[in-house]
């Protein structure tokens, strides 16, 4: 496929916004209530929120009360085994729901239903669900929803192949951070992942398509950007460009009113000094690095397909330290992996301990089903795999409580979100490390970037008062 074929055609754009438009009509008389529910990463929140736009544009409004809902979205993750026992749960729920109120459309969408057999259990099993649709196809949600709405007719469309969209609405909800996705989908085929199947292969968008939608976010007041990918360092590689994200930075940067940019995830395998040189050199680029790492030993990393050994990983660690000394660094790290030994484990513990990192996402390995990783035979117990896991928050939870406790003292910049979720009366935000600082202060500060000095560390949290 090359990169033209990638792209929907302005056309059937056209169509979908057509479709939009019809809708809106047909709700003018008769108001209505959506919901979308997501499950996963970052790159299913930016998916949903095109998913939002596209029903706010017809007319639709946004409600968190299923109750209240005529259109019930899931948009699934993949990834483990908890999220889709999740999904299951809750979609078992809505049957009730659906009887009590028959003209209830429920859909779901995303990664899980990607795969074909959990798609067609779904329909078996779930039949008040009127609408499955995967992630190749959620561009064209206004029209399998306004079948639905039409015909009452039950939807499955797991079509297609990786394919960009532009020209579709998005609902970024006025805050003042965003996401924004500069490429979708994986080459990289690690053994234990299902990403490359369900999201297909890598495809980047055009850079003047995602600088226009930089641009538009800044002049709503966004203030902060979180650029996306499944390997944001591989932007551009697609279509045989070197570099291409370092040079994608420097442009953000100069985005009036975008006053900080982050960005992930990256693969260890293909991040380059020159992206690093960039973080460094670019006052807005956040000195915060999140560097799957997955596994300390080379054998295991070997086994998960990942292409670099502990050495390789190390050097990058090092210089991106050198370059930047206070540079906060976030990692994923896998418990379990069929082929880990006790051994292995230890071989991550103590690269845990050499690179100190800021926080870890840390998950016991999930077999799925397609992935080589699902027919390797476990050399460990589920005791020695639970015990193991204990161990290594253990570890890490020192760890980020020591990195923490250096910011004891500092004035800090944080940018302000709003108000705490577990404090009403302090207000919240993040420093430049991306970790959450609590201080008290009047809601005028919200959405601005305030002087913090930091008072109190905590293993998650920091806590100050206002400078």
């Amino acid at each position: 496929m090359t990169q033209n074929n990638v792209y929907i055609s302005p056309e059937e754009i056209q169509l979908q916004r057509d479709v939009i438009n019809s809708i809106k009509v047909a709700l003018s008389q008769s108001p209505a209530c959506a919901m979308v529910e997501t499950y996963g990463c970052q790159q299913n929140v930016n998916d949903s929120q095109r998913i939002e736009g596209m029903l706010l544009d017809m007319g639709f409004t946004l409600t968190d009360n299923r109750n209240q809902a005529d259109v019930i979205i899931f948009n699934t993750c993949a990834i483990r085994e908890n999220a889709q026992s999740r999904v299951y749960g809750n979609l078992g729920a809505l049957k009730h729901l659906k009887e009590k109120k028959p003209s209830l459309i429920i859909g779901i969408c995303g990664c899980m239903v990607q795969q074909e057999h959990i798609a067609k259990r779904i329909r078996s099993k779930y039949r008040h669900v009127d609408m499955i649709f995967g992630t190749h196809t959620l561009w064209k949600f206004p029209s399998l929803l306004s079948e639905v709405m039409e015909k009452r007719e039950k939807i499955l469309d797991i079509s297609g192949s990786g394919v960009i969209a532009e020209g579709l609405p998005v609902n970024y909800d006025g805050g003042v951070k965003a996401f924004v996705s500069v490429m979708y989908g994986c080459n990289n085929f690690c053994s234990y992942c299902i990403v490359p199947y369900v999201r297909g292969r890598e495809r980047s968008r055009r850079e003047e398509d995602i600088l226009s939608e930089i641009e538009s976010l800044a002049e709503t007041g966004v203030k902060e950007v979180m650029l996306l990918g499944q390997n944001v360092n591989s932007y551009g590689k697609d279509r045989g460009e070197t570099d291409a994200f370092a040079k994608l930075l420097e442009k953000v940067c100069r985005i009036d009113g975008i006053e900080r940019i982050r960005f992930m995830s990256s693969h260890p395998k293909d991040i380059s000094p020159l992206l690093l040189r960039t973080m460094a050199e670019q006052e807005k680029i956040c000195k915060q690095l999140h560097l799957p790492l997955q596994s300390g030993s080379d054998k295991v990393l070997k086994d998960m397909n990942r292409v670099y050994d502990r050495e390789k990983y190390l050097e990058t660690v090092r210089l991106a330290k050198e370059l930047m000394p206070d540079i906060g660094l976030t990692t994923d790290i896998i418990v379990g992996f069929p082929t880990e030994t006790q051994e292995d484990f230890l071989d991550t513990l103590s690269l845990l301990e050499e690179v100190e990192y800021d926080s870890i996402f840390s998950f016991i390995y999930s077999r799925r089903d397609g992935t080589r990783a699902a027919q390797m035979e476990s050399v460990a117990s589920e005791e020695e795999i639970d015990a193991r896991f204990q161990e290594l928050l253990r570890v890490q939870n020192d760890i980020s409580a020591r990195r923490n406790i250096r910011h004891e003292g500092r004035i800090e910049t944080v940018l302000v979100e709003g108000q705490s979720k577990t404090d009403p009366q302090m207000l919240t935000g993040r420093n430049y490390a991306n970790k959450i600082v609590n201080f008290k202060g009047d809601e005028s500060l919200i959405g601005t970037f305030t002087d913090v000095k930091i008072t109190k560390a905590q293993t998650w949290i920091l806590y100050g008062e206002l400078v």
